[in-house]
């Protein structure tokens, strides 16, 4: 599916590393406790079903989304149902936040249980070609299984904190042996830092993915590129508020929705926009893209 710039490798890497960070604390601080093991990773199975497998109603709820027919939609159901015929897949669940912030995102465990929700901003100021580009982004975020992806990722990393913050309370068992004490709170401390890094590196391969393989199921980098500009310049007009929940389901989205600059910037879940339009333009200059025209899937 066209120039991947190995994606998935740096995702599979990035996991490991993830793992890696968790087994690290394990082994430093319980000495090889399986007991404190299994515990930790059951929890973490437990919070990646549960985010897992309600994706969908908690990203909705967040962004208080209502769902719309096709009288009430019809051009945003025309470019989804070509796009999902044209994929060979089942039609998601569409949605319309009311919102005027300008964005959009894709949900579901499965393609047959996917929704698709764009706000009432990213509507008014896109034209149809560049809709469908946006909506060719995110129908490949749910055919990719992204949502799986994000949930163990986001799970990993809680398990992480939730241990660091145990032993930062609790102690481990280097503090009760004798070890550093300096030593075993810096890594405490740091291991969270870390596990939310990779977190949102393996958020940013993602959209790297979504990006060309939605330009690749439109037919047409440009047009998610123009999307893209006017996106970045809609959310700078009108960020949402950094409530909990919506920083719960913010790296879902098409577009970082909060305010940008600073360390917000530094630690954003999304890759700077000017990336993403330049990969797509570069995209476009090869071969089988026309201006608009759609390629074979």
């Amino acid at each position: 599916m066209g120039h991947r710039h190995f994606n998935g490798l740096k995702t599979v890497l990035l996991f490991g590393v993830l793992w890696a960070v968790l087994l690290g604390l394990w082994a430093v601080f319980f000495r090889g406790s399986q007991g404190m093991l299994f515990l930790f990773t059951a929890l973490g199975l437990i919070g990646t079903f549960v985010g897992y497998w309600n994706s969908d109603k908690i990203a909705i709820k967040a962004m208080h989304a209502y769902p719309v027919t096709e009288l009430e939609a019809p051009e945003m159901y025309r470019i989804v149902r070509e796009l999902s015929t044209i994929a060979r897949q089942p039609m998601p669940r569409l949605y319309i936040s009311p919102t005027q912030a300008p964005n959009a995102f894709a949900t579901g465990r499965n393609p047959k249980n996917a929704a698709v929700c764009c706000t009432e901003g990213i509507l008014r100021i896109l034209d149809e070609r560049e809709l469908r580009g946006v909506l060719g982004h995110e129908l490949m975020h749910v055919y990719n299984r992204d949502i799986l992806t994000s949930s163990v990722a986001s799970a990993l990393a809680g398990v992480i904190t939730s241990l660091a913050q145990f032993l930062l309370i609790f102690g481990g068992g280097d503090r009760r042996e004798g070890g550093n004490p300096l030593a075993a709170l810096a890594l405490a401390i740091l291991a969270p830092f870390a596990a939310m890094l990779i977190q949102m590196a393996i958020s940013r391969t993602r959209e790297y993915d979504a990006d060309e393989d939605g330009a690749q199921l439109t037919g047409d980098p440009l047009a998610l590129a123009s999307a893209l500009r006017k996106l970045e310049q809609g959310t700078a007009a009108a960020p949402l508020p950094q409530t909990r929940d919506l920083e719960n389901v913010s790296h879902l989205m098409l577009a970082n929705p909060f305010r940008g600059g600073g360390l917000a910037k530094m630690f954003a879940t999304h890759p700077p926009m000017d990336e993403r339009i330049a990969r797509l333009e570069k995209m476009a200059g090869g071969t089988g893209f026309g201006p608009g025209g759609i390629t074979r899937y």
